[in-house]
């Protein structure tokens, strides 16, 4: 029985990771159109964003969706500068992301993540008032938070892999428990 709770929840728990940008990652080189890049993919709560990017010349801040439309990050929801940022969508709606570094997103580093109500179940809550629209680095209100979860977008052996991490684990805790 306990077994087949454990199994439950991982299948529940596991959202899919978006990297931001695919391939390239998070960066003002090249000619990636992040819009577009946000326009073929589909967020769902549960699911995470994950901004991969050299910290010394990039950064990601989330914003309000007119600091997006004027690309201003001085008054940014959230920062985050690891150069390896996750961030889970904890909501439906919109979040938005800029590079904070002056002139890129200017130049198109920013991006529009829309996301919809998870197919998944129970994880889905309702959209919070505009004080909770953050994540969870060190200067945001916590109604997202820093997790990876599996991968999507060419990661899929990420997710066998997570997967089957977790069914080993639960299938000895399984054999312990009788």
């Amino acid at each position: 029985m306990a077994f087949v709770l454990m199994l439950a929840f991982v299948g529940v728990s596991l959202g899919a990771v978006h990297k931001v940008g695919d391939s390239t990652g998070w960066t003002s080189l090249g000619n990636i159109d992040y819009l577009k890049w946000a326009s073929t993919k589909t967020f769902h709560v549960g699911d995470s964003l994950l901004f991969e990017y050299n910290p010394q010349f990039h950064n990601v801040m989330q914003v309000t969706h007119n600091d997006f439309q004027s690309c201003n990050g001085t008054s940014a929801i959230a920062s985050y500068t690891s150069g390896s940022d996750s961030v889970t969508l904890k909501r439906p709606g919109h979040f938005y992301f800029l590079c904070g570094v002056p002139g890129h997103c200017q130049a198109g580093q920013k991006v529009d993540v829309l996301v919809k109500v998870s197919s998944k179940g129970p994880s889905a809550s309702p959209s919070p008032s505009p004080s909770t629209l953050g994540s969870s680095p060190a200067n945001s209100p916590s109604q997202m938070a820093t997790a990876p979860g599996p991968a999507q977008s060419g990661a899929l052996s990420l997710v066998s892999s997570k997967v089957s991490s977790l069914v080993a684990v639960c299938i000895v805790g399984f054999v312990f428990y009788l």
